[in-house]
């Protein structure tokens, strides 16, 4: 079907300046114009604005502690209500099924679930698969496995190490490597309860440091296109920017992405300790050519942290808001789920600040992403008012006024009069998050793109502009109007097919077989498992 939207502001910075075009897809591709044939369907979004599918790089959607939150926290979903039907796996609220069309209404077209453990990889891929209208993508946890870690003490060569790195990505069918607070998980079982930068893991007698090295090196080898993502040490600490600065200047030039850089970049001064780091640590980052980061965004409101840093879900047990909470100390990589609220007090007020002066004083929008570290800083539905608090100065001072005034004079938040533009937020959600996973398929309106398109009503009222797109296109198929879904349909699950080394896959075998007592079938899956004949999955392998 040849499709035309007509008469768009086009904002793609991939492609040439904003201004007013058409955009004509066919067959769920974007195309050129054609020279003779006319559209079977023309949308005049005279008025509106047209990006590319927004693209969330770091976004807890599916997996066992997305699952367990969900079970923890019932009463922060409506479970009463009645499940849409032909999802097989959700349940009703809170669901995967919502999941991707809360995302969709907002014009995001492709999600990444950042903290994937291999073991459980079939779990997380058969709850992604029930999200709907969205592609996801995976990170396969590494850097507290046994296997790896003895590698690493025993002096492995760098071939068998990246023979181990590439399987797990190939086996656990994911997009890259994420490694969280490196070592710490396998030293909390030895009674460890707080990791530094260069703290030796007990047993195996290597440092945090050389864990990231050695896994950094390996990505590049193997020729992944999302470097290295990496959770640091010390999330969340006073003082803590020290080890974010550390972490990037050990980088040695080599790329490198570090995940919700606002959880780090706290310092000491102040009468309660605690203050902002975030100017030094943003120029350090524009210093930096070859780091990322993703900046992990506090909102104010209810929410629940998930995730696989068993240290800090441990540490953050006693503030847990409501007074529950559950702690996964696992094989490899531990966990946990601690909710909590971000009220605006001294503290709550500081992490907000320290969220938006990276945002702002990072210049380079292609090295910088946007990201709440759904849901530990807040839910993705509050993107909209995040939105405007980057693009509308007037919109942050007054929400300034709200809060703590003793912590903002920490910060330099009031000094700051950068405002984001159309293009820089088009970069920072498409054409950047693209780039950086190595999909040269999206994050653009180019011909030969696939047809992910947000069109959004313009007006002064940010947030309802960027809450309710006014149509959006995935696979050139129209799911949503005015920010209600009207079509379903399921996206792709895409990942890397690193073709594993078959001395790897039979040491594997004998390594499972003896830690576990369980054959390899136990821990890999084959494609199968999740291109089903059904209407709930697709995979897209990617070579």
């Amino acid at each position: 079907m040849m499709i035309r939207l007509a008469g768009g502001e086009v904002v793609d910075p991939v492609n040439g300046p904003t201004g007013n075009r058409d955009v004509w897809i066919n067959d769920g591709v974007i195309i050129e114009k054609p020279v003779s044939k006319r559209a079977d369907k023309t949308y005049d979004v005279s008025g509106c604005l047209v990006m590319a599918g927004a693209i969330d790089i770091h976004s807890h959607i599916g997996g066992g502690n997305v699952n367990t939150a969900r079970l923890l926290l019932p009463e922060q979903h409506a479970a009463h209500l009645k499940r849409p039907l032909h999802t097989p796996l959700s349940n009703a609220g809170w669901s995967t099924f919502n999941t991707g069309c809360l995302y969709a209404q907002m014009g995001f077209t492709t999600v990444v679930e950042p903290a994937m453990s291999p073991s459980n990889a079939l779990h997380t891929h058969m709850e992604l698969a029930d999200i709907p209208i969205i592609d996801k993508a995976t990170l396969a946890i590494l850097g507290n496995d046994d296997f790896l870690l003895s590698m690493i003490r025993d002096n492995a060569s760098s071939a068998m190490i990246d023979d181990y790195v590439g399987w797990t990505v190939s086996t656990a069918r994911s997009l890259g490597v994420k490694v969280i607070n490196a070592g710490a998980a396998a030293a909390f079982k030895e009674n460890i309860r707080s990791f530094a930068f260069d703290d030796v893991v007990p047993s195996y007698g290597v440092t945090s440091r050389k864990i990231v090295e050695t896994l950094q090196s390996a990505v590049g080898r193997l020729g992944i296109p999302h470097p290295l993502h990496v959770h640091a040490n010390n999330l969340g600490i006073a003082g803590n920017a020290v080890t974010a600065a550390e972490t990037i200047r050990a980088s040695q030039g080599q790329p490198i992405h570090l995940a919700h850089l606002q959880f780090y970049g706290y310092g000491t001064e102040g009468k309660r300790g605690f203050s902002s780091e975030a100017a030094r640590l943003a120029d350090l980052v524009n210093s930096t050519e070859n780091v990322t980061i993703d900046v992990g965004q506090v909102m104010f409101g209810q929410t629940v942290t998930i995730s696989s840093d068993v240290i800090r879900q441990y540490s953050g047990m006693r503030t847990a808001s409501p007074k529950k909470s559950i702690l996964f100390d696992g094989d490899g990589n531990g966990g946990g789920i601690v909710p909590y609220r971000y009220r605006k007090d001294y503290y709550g007020s500081l992490q907000w600040a320290v969220g938006l002066e990276l945002f702002l004083l990072i210049n380079d929008p292609w090295r910088v992403f946007f990201t709440t570290d759904h849901p530990n800083g807040a839910p993705f539905t509050a993107y909209p008012e995040l939105f405007e608090l980057l693009m509308r100065r007037d919109v942050r001072n007054a929400k300034m006024d709200e809060l703590d005034r003793s912590a903002l004079e920490l910060t330099t938040l009031a000094s700051i009069s950068r405002e984001y533009t159309l293009e820089e937020v088009a970069v920072m959600t498409r054409a950047a998050p693209a780039r950086l996973l190595g999909l040269d398929d999206r994050g653009h309106l180019g011909p030969g793109a696939i047809a992910d398109i947000a069109v959004y009503r313009k007006g002064q009222d940010v947030q309802r502009m960027f809450r309710d797109a006014a149509l959006v296109f995935k696979n050139g198929d129209l799911v949503v109007e005015d920010g209600v879904v009207t079509h379903y349909r399921w996206g792709k699950t895409v990942h890397l097919n690193l073709p594993p080394d078959k001395g790897i896959t039979k040491r594997m075998q004998a390594y499972h077989e003896n830690r576990y007592g369980l054959s390899l079938d136990w821990f890999t899956f084959p494609d199968s498992a999740i291109c089903r004949e059904n209407p709930f999955a697709e995979v897209a392998c990617r070579s």
